[in-house]
């Protein structure tokens, strides 16, 4: 674990695991921060994470997905985002803000207003955004890392991944656009330039910026990520890109890359001096040891970093570490530094929670 990441921004992690941007519902109706969502994040921290992300705060209100949602967008928001910069850094932990704008995967009773999409959705009556309010998001993204920075946090993750709008501008099953924001490939990873671009020119040279990308679903093709991946490692523009595999020994079923395993397909990648990091399903130390063998620079823990919230210290320390075996209890949860809203959310998972018993 004593192996250190250096990226070109000049930011350092101290190890190799990065906590996984998680959605856990623990902060305020506007968005300020809650006390649980603080404790859940510092004491991941404490626990050894290298860097700690907080779960997808949306960029400007229409972008709202969740009850709970932790903000970015606004001033009202500095005092909390400030708190929890300084608590993550407090424990040597790199503190990033995940952004993201739900686009169709919001609802009016959150943001006052008809979701937004690339174009029309008849299956969520998300209506197609103009040109102005795709120049607003552009914007909102910006401020957001402007705000993010201010309060202290050592840089920012852009969620264009899990089919939120930035991921919906890349698909082409989604985006039917027949403007600039559409069509060839070029045109629908635009409005991710122009926030890639406009943060650049924003933030400070030491401000780290990193992007979440799903090579798969969500009406994505894995030839354009690819094509995309290489485009922005080239660019040098990213400290790294984070890959949301869902479980990164998935081998591909058919196309072109039938029989390669997802995380080989992306860490065999020319990448220059972008940093590769992967999610999906990593809840052992031979899982690390593998990511790591295939050729990823660092790894990203999300249900593993929620059962055991040191879970870096204890791969430092058991040369044969696994994650506790699911279902676990509410007390163990609880004990990990979840809140009860965590805790009832993470029970809709699937033979995640133990059921209760009456």
């Amino acid at each position: 674990m004593s192996k250190k990441i250096k990226f070109t921004s000049g930011k350092e992690m101290k190890n190799i695991f990065m906590l996984a941007p998680l959605t856990n519902m623990q902060s305020n109706d506007d968005g300020t921060l809650g006390d649980d969502e603080y404790h859940w994040l510092t004491k991941r921290a404490e626990g050894g994470f290298g860097l700690t992300m907080t779960c997808a705060a949306f960029a400007s209100k229409s972008g709202k997905g969740f009850s709970g949602q932790l903000g970015a967008s606004e001033n009202a928001h500095l005092d909390g985002l400030k708190r929890m910069a300084e608590g993550i850094k407090s424990h040597e932990s790199l503190a990033y803000t995940q952004v993201v704008h739900g686009g169709m995967r919001t609802f009016k009773k959150f943001t006052g207003q008809q979701a937004l999409c690339p174009s029309d959705d008849e299956e969520t009556g998300a209506r197609a955004m103009t040109l102005d309010e795709i120049k607003e998001t552009e914007d909102a993204f910006i401020e957001a890392a402007v705000l993010s920075e201010k309060a202290g946090f050592d840089g920012m993750e852009l969620h264009g991944a899990h089919g939120y709008l930035l991921c919906q501008f890349l698909s082409g099953e989604i985006n039917k656009r027949q403007d600039d924001y559409g069509g060839e490939l070029s045109n629908r990873t635009r409005i991710i330039d122009n926030i890639i671009l406009g943060i650049k020119q924003s933030c400070g040279s030491d401000f780290s910026l990193a992007l979440r990308l799903s090579p798969t679903r969500f009406g994505i093709e894995m030839d354009e990520i690819i094509s995309y991946y290489q485009r922005l490692c080239a660019s040098e523009k990213l400290d790294f890109i984070d890959m949301s595999l869902w479980d990164v020994f998935q081998e591909i079923e058919d196309g072109p890359h039938k029989g390669q395993r997802l995380v080989d397909v992306f860490s065999q990648l020319e990448r220059g001096n972008t940093k590769l990091t992967v999610a999906g399903k990593i809840m052992t130390t031979q899982h690390v040891q593998a990511v790591l063998d295939a050729g990823v620079d660092f790894v990203a823990l999300g249900r593993a970093g929620i059962l055991h919230h040191d879970w870096p210290r204890k791969y430092a320390s058991q040369a044969s570490f696994e994650s506790i075996n699911t279902p676990v209890s509410r007390a163990h949860l609880a004990a990990e530094g979840l809140g009860p809203k965590f805790i009832e959310y993470m029970s809709t998972w699937a033979g995640f929670v133990e059921e209760r018993t009456n």
